[in-house]
């Protein structure tokens, strides 16, 4: 009964566990010593500190020299990550070079290291992202040109209407994925630039080598350079949360088109199966879409999340109390819960099973009331829209009330049957005469996303 896609390893997918190690607190904390390791460079280079400071500074920059569950103890109370992971750095560098010490952090500011460091993390995020979303677009791209011309029931309000192609359905999920692609590209070239403010913004710890030192900041961690420091300016990271919410929300969309069509009394497609997945503990039979249900916990629950970010982006003056705080646990959630989604939806397509018999078959189950525009449309050509209407839909609630095919109530009819004869009424009666110009946009959107 079910065709089934080629599908790849399960064990391929491993955005989502990818993602869980980029918002590790371990991956943090190395985030923020190679901010800190850059900075030494960078004073180096504005010939504020002596090149035997950064290599000094740069020899204890390494997360596995720190107890890192104390560090986030110690964090509780100092208010952020960043206060203890300093003053641990600055001892471990003062116990092997006391004037390289000096230099440690020198002209930055604790939200400057957190920020850059999310920054950093955010860099491989949206990389990782971007790969997993190419990858779902080749999946969906070979589901399209397999069933490109595989007709199924279209749906509006839950109920049947006229024939689409599978391939059609398949081609909205595209399209919206493709500029999904498009807006993660551009969100990721402003999202990827340095923080770099000292306390207030305006880096006047470092007199007039503030700029000098953020440029060379910047080129040390591969990140653009701002015009100005964007403590309580939020808008980068906020659309990182925005884009990805809206992305999550159409993949939820695919899982839910999916899972409807995966219904018992639907039926035509299916979860890839395998040994105990999708089982029940109760009833033996079952196949859950388990993979689509994952996809859609995370379009629930990352809207709430993406509010808790837009939320946060009114921060008082030059450094914002709470906002910014609400931010450390919410993106990487929104993150990980992306990622996750992605893995699980590109699961489902790579190996999803379709059953066309089904499709057919379905087809069938309104006796042709489903055609009901095609030949208000044909009629129309003879008698007006609106008299057209009228006479089909008479024909409907006949049909419906005797238990009758559409096409007999029509031929029935003598103000039908003078425009329509039975030849012409069984064409319309054919789904794949009535599939417009699904063809061509399934092409554009082929060519588009390539």
């Amino acid at each position: 009964m079910f065709r089934r896609q080629k599908a790849q390893s399960r064990d391929d997918l491993s955005t989502a566990r990818m993602m869980a190690e980029i918002f590790s607190e371990n991956r943090h904390i190395q985030c923020m010593l190679d901010f800190e390791a850059a900075l030494a460079r960078a004073l180096v280079t504005a010939k504020i500190a002596p090149a035997k400071a950064s290599s000094a500074i740069k020899l204890e920059c390494e997360a596995r020299l720190y107890d890192i569950s104390r560090m986030v103890e110690a964090a509780s109370g100092a208010g952020n990550l960043a206060i203890p992971l300093v003053k641990e750095l600055t001892d471990k560098v003062a116990h092997k070079n006391a004037e390289a010490a000096r230099f440690v952090h020198w002209g930055a500011t604790s939200q400057d290291v957190v920020d850059s460091s999310l920054v950093l993390q955010l860099r491989r995020a949206l990389d990782i992202l971007g790969r997993g979303l190419d990858r779902l677009v080749q999946a969906l791209r070979q589901l399209i040109q397999r069933h490109k011309s595989t007709v199924v029931a279209g749906r509006t309000w839950l109920q049947q209407a006229p024939p689409v192609t599978l391939g059609l359905k398949a081609a909205g999920w595209l399209d919206a994925v493709g500029r999904h692609r498009e807006r993660l590209r551009s969100t990721r070239e402003r999202a990827l630039v340095l923080q770099f403010g000292g306390a207030v913004g305006t880096l006047a710890a470092l007199g007039d080598r503030g700029p000098a030192v953020a440029a060379a900041l910047a080129g040390e961690l591969d990140l653009a350079l701002p015009d100005i420091p964007w403590h309580t300016h939020r808008d980068r990271i906020g659309e990182v949360a925005a884009t990805l919410g809206l992305l999550t929300g159409s993949l939820g969309k695919i899982a839910r088109d999916i899972t409807l069509m995966s219904q018992t009394e639907v039926a035509e497609l299916a979860e890839p199966a395998a040994p105990g997945r999708g089982g029940s503990s109760t009833m033996p039979h079952k196949k859950n879409p388990v993979a689509c249900a994952a996809v859609l916990a995370a379009a629930i629950r990352v809207p709430a999340l993406v509010s808790t970010m837009l939320t946060a982006m009114v921060q008082e003056h030059e450094r914002g109390l709470g906002g910014w705080q609400a931010e450390w646990q919410t993106l990487p959630q929104i993150c990980m819960l992306t990622a996750g989604a992605l893995d699980q939806l590109t699961y489902v397509l790579e190996g999803l099973r379709i059953a066309p018999r089904s499709m057919t078959h379905n087809l069938e189950i309104t006796r042709g009331l489903i055609f009901s525009e095609a030949v208000a449309f044909a009629l129309g050509k003879h008698v007006g829209k609106s008299r057209a209407h009228e006479l089909v839909e008479r024909a409907c609630r006949r049909a419906v009330a005797e238990s009758k095919h559409l096409r007999e109530t029509l031929i029935e009819d003598a103000e039908i049957r003078a425009h329509i004869n039975r030849k012409n009424l069984d064409l319309l009666f054919d789904p794949k005469t009535y599939l417009g110009s699904a063809g061509a946009m399934i092409d554009r959107v082929l060519k588009r996303n390539r």
